[in-house]
């Protein structure tokens, strides 16, 4: 009874579009309230969700990647990716991907990504003669690449909580990252050429190197951070207070495109962003602790196995459950709530954390750019001044590509574990 109206008070709250974040400790106030256990549980439930040294990265990471987009980065990325591929038919909307695939090395979030590049591409895109929608769909969908391709924001979330290596869940997300820029590559080339998109003029090497020379500052830092969790140098929370410093400098001095005055509004906003992160971290692990009380994982687990025991089987329910809940809720907070619920049945199928933790972050990934709450959608539609009915019916063959990729990832361990066993 008391889980029911738990269930019952979130989901009337999500459809009253309170934030997520309130949803689940409102819903969670009222649970303590009706089963008369004490309030003193909110503030340490709360409290041991946050109190991790792990997580301070979090804030470290994105003031990095917003020092990096006033530095001027964002503009040098798609320049570069521009002179390589706009020459190709759709060049611009290959640009587009390219970027998000150089991107995600800096803002380790789907939703920078978006408003970020979406806002200088989806624009240009429109001027140069592709449709509305197309724009907004390619944009809207290689966002989700940024949170693939390390650093990774719900990743170290997902680290922390199963005490998996960051460092391993970074690298390991690098080829399916990869994969799926290149298939949403692939798609946006197919559909330019169908409907005879433009190209732009064949760049001089001259042109190519001066504009890679500009990006390169954004590719040495993922190669920094990389190098240093995996070679020990430091922790993934060190590596994040490295970029801030290495942003600072690449900024103010060599690009000098970020000034000082900059930098006081820079940190209060990522304070802001940094912010609500924690505390849906707090509110979710209240919620999830009330879950494991009412002893629900193990019931999703029964019912899972009960359904079948055949491994294919398995991963196939709990993508389809995860894509259902991507569609609906925050990733952080899903992440937060399922993966201590689902991590046993993937390993009880034989799945490694570390693989399971990469498909659950891609799937997660794909229902930022779904209706009916895809954030990256409503974003990029936003930007593109597009319907969400009109941009969902163009990301339909890119979801397709989305999930291909999903799938192979789920049933070829190889792909994600490759390299972390190379390096281990």
């Amino acid at each position: 009874m008391m889980t029911t109206i738990l269930f019952i008070s979130f989901l009337v709250m999500i459809f009253l579009g309170v934030p997520i974040a309130f949803s689940l400790g409102l819903s969670s106030f009222i649970y303590l309230l009706t089963s008369d256990i004490s309030l003193s549980v909110i503030p340490q439930k709360m409290f041991g969700g946050i109190n991790s040294f792990t997580l301070l990265c979090i804030p470290g990471f994105i003031l990095a990647g917003n020092l990096m987009n006033a530095a001027g980065i964002t503009k040098r990325i798609i320049d570069f990716t521009n002179n390589v591929i706009g020459h190709i038919r759709g060049g611009l909307g290959l640009a587009n991907v390219g970027a998000s695939m150089g991107f995600a090395g800096i803002s380790g979030t789907a939703l920078a990504d978006t408003a970020s590049l979406g806002s200088v591409l989806i624009p240009a895109m429109k001027k140069e003669g592709y449709s509305a929608p197309f724009s907004v769909a390619v944009t809207s969908s290689s966002s989700t690449i940024g949170p693939i391709i390390p650093p990774s924001l719900p990743m170290i979330i997902l680290g922390t909580l199963a005490t998996i290596s960051i460092g391993d869940l970074f690298i390991a997300g690098v080829i399916p990252g990869v994969l799926l820029g290149v298939g949403l590559m692939i798609v946006t080339y197919i559909i330019s050429v169908k409907r005879q998109y433009p190209r732009g003029e064949r760049q001089s090497f001259g042109v190519i190197f001066k504009s890679f020379w500009g990006a390169i500052w954004a590719l040495v830092m993922i190669v920094v951070i990389l190098y240093g969790i995996l070679g020990g140098l430091f922790t993934p929370t060190e590596a994040s207070i490295v970029a801030v410093v290495y942003a600072m400098i690449v900024g103010l001095f060599i690009y000098r495109d970020l000034k000082f005055g900059h930098i006081p509004k820079i940190i209060l906003d990522s304070v802001i962003e940094a912010a609500h992160i924690m505390i849906l971290v707090g509110f979710a692990n209240l919620f999830a602790w009330i879950l494991i009380s009412e002893q629900i994982p193990q019931l999703i687990a029964d019912l899972i196995l009960t359904i079948s025991e055949n491994p294919i089987i398995v991963i196939l329910l709990i993508n389809l459950l995860l894509l259902f809940v991507g569609m609906f809720m925050e990733t952080i907070a899903a992440i937060v709530i399922l993966f201590p619920v689902l991590l046993p049945v993937a390993m009880q199928i034989g799945m490694e954390p570390i693989h399971f933790g990469v498909m659950m972050v891609l799937n997660l990934m794909i229902g930022l750019s779904t209706p009916p709450l895809g954030v990256c959608l409503f974003v990029a539609s936003s930007i593109g001044k597009v319907s969400i009915g009109r941009a969902s019916v163009a990301l339909l063959p890119f979801i397709g590509v989305m999930l291909l990729v999903l799938l192979l990832v789920a049933f070829i361990p190889q792909i994600t574990l490759f390299l972390p066993n190379l390096f281990g």
